[in-house]
């Protein structure tokens, strides 16, 4: 039976999800691991690199499920989240694969385990059928400690994360002593919010802070340790049009942050550094700039559109490979119809573009996709 306190309320549990099939067609060519995606980065990065263009792809890998419970306890309620989906990431990408989302818990101003990055903001993610979002989006779900002073709709946070990072070392990758170069993390990354919210929407300003260091292990007389510190800021606001319309936004910049943006570029690019002979590269955390603007409209209360565009635009460094991504775009539009609560059908037009650092290729892709999407939830206990 549900838990109880003497004032009479119960402890709850939710099971949510839904069950989404997905087909469409991709008039260009993404990285197969990635097909049924919009991402600028696994767009060929020269001719033919993935075969020829016209791909049909379909799948179940959106699938979600999660369990939320809520316990009341002499400090408050104690809130859990448990989520997981079937798409595949990592060594598993590609694949219709079980993959962790949510396992995080909360009592009080206090808060543990994997979730949303106070960093990004989850509110601006656009009412879409593409599974992996606006490529200039920060969108990161991390393992963290957080603190929550101010909670509510007016919100602010502070975490601790994980911390972690990907690297680019140019034409150079394949020598030895670039290969046995290790990453070392010796500090948490530092983030954190503040969300005002008002009668037309809000506005959010979040903020992280990196400290990033490689070991070079070779004893060779070339000594290619170095450190990095990371930063970043970002503003997103959602501000509410007519009706239920929205307009969302967001605008990031920072050095060394690709691990938090959407479609991550390396945090650390290979840098010369002529006339040294001891250290003749150097790691430079990238300057990345971020942005996305999308409109969700609601027709009815059965039909719904968004449209919008995002851009992500790393500032290279020059041993970087010259086809190294330098600029993704992004943008859709759909029209989705929801003949009862529980179920959601639709048809989205996509188009991404990748632009090289500096062999001046570029490559542009449309995809079609229909999704089909049904929910479900149901709630066991709570308040008599």
């Amino acid at each position: 039976m549900p838990a109880r306190l003497d004032n009479g309320w119960h402890g709850w549990v939710e099971i949510y999800g839904f069950v989404m099939t997905d087909m469409g067609y991709d008039f260009g060519r993404m990285d197969p691991a990635w097909t049924d995606v919009m991402r600028p980065s696994k767009l060929p990065s020269s001719a033919d690199a993935f075969g020829a263009d016209g791909v049909f792809f379909s799948g179940v890998r959106q699938t979600r499920t999660g369990i939320k419970t809520g316990l009341p306890t002499s400090l408050g309620e104690l809130k859990t989240t448990f989520e997981w989906e079937l798409f595949g990431v990592g060594v598993d990408a590609g694949q219709t694969t079980f993959r962790l989302r949510h396992a995080y818990g909360e009592l009080g101003q206090f808060g543990a385990g994997q979730y949303w990055s106070p960093f990004m903001d989850a509110d601006v993610f656009p009412n879409s059928i593409e599974y992996w979002g606006p490529n200039g989006m920060a969108f990161y779900r991390n393992v963290q400690v957080r603190w929550m002073p101010i909670q509510g709709d007016t919100r602010l946070t502070f975490a601790a994360e994980r911390p972690g990072a990907t690297g680019d070392a140019g034409p150079a990758q394949e020598r030895v002593d670039v290969m046995t170069i290790v990453a070392r993390y010796p500090l948490p990354d530092l983030s954190g919010e503040f969300k005002w919210a008002g009668s037309h929407g809000y506005v959010k300003l979040s903020g992280v802070l990196r400290y990033i260091t490689w070991d070079d292990l070779t004893n060779d007389g070339i000594d290619l340790s170095g450190n990095q510190v990371a930063w970043g800021t970002s503003v997103s606001s959602t501000i509410k049009l007519w009706g239920k319309n929205n307009l969302k936004l967001q605008a990031t910049y920072g050095h060394g942050i690709g691990n938090y943006m959407n479609d991550s570029p390396p945090d650390i690019g290979a840098q010369n550094n002529p006339g040294n002979a001891v250290t003749p590269l150097l790691g430079k955390a990238l300057p990345v700039i971020g942005l996305m603007a999308f409109v969700d409209i609601y027709w009815t209360d059965r039909w719904t559109s968004s449209a919008g565009y995002s851009l992500l635009n790393v500032d290279n460094t020059d041993a970087q490979t010259a086809s190294a991504i330098h600029r993704g775009q992004y943008a859709l539009a759909n029209l989705l119809f929801n003949p009862t609560k529980q179920m959601m059908v639709g048809a989205e037009v996509q188009w991404g573009r990748r632009d090289n650092f500096s062999d001046g290729w570029s490559y542009d892709s449309f995809k079609i996709q229909t999704s089909f999407r049904y929910n479900y939830s149901l709630t066991i206990g709570g308040k008599p």
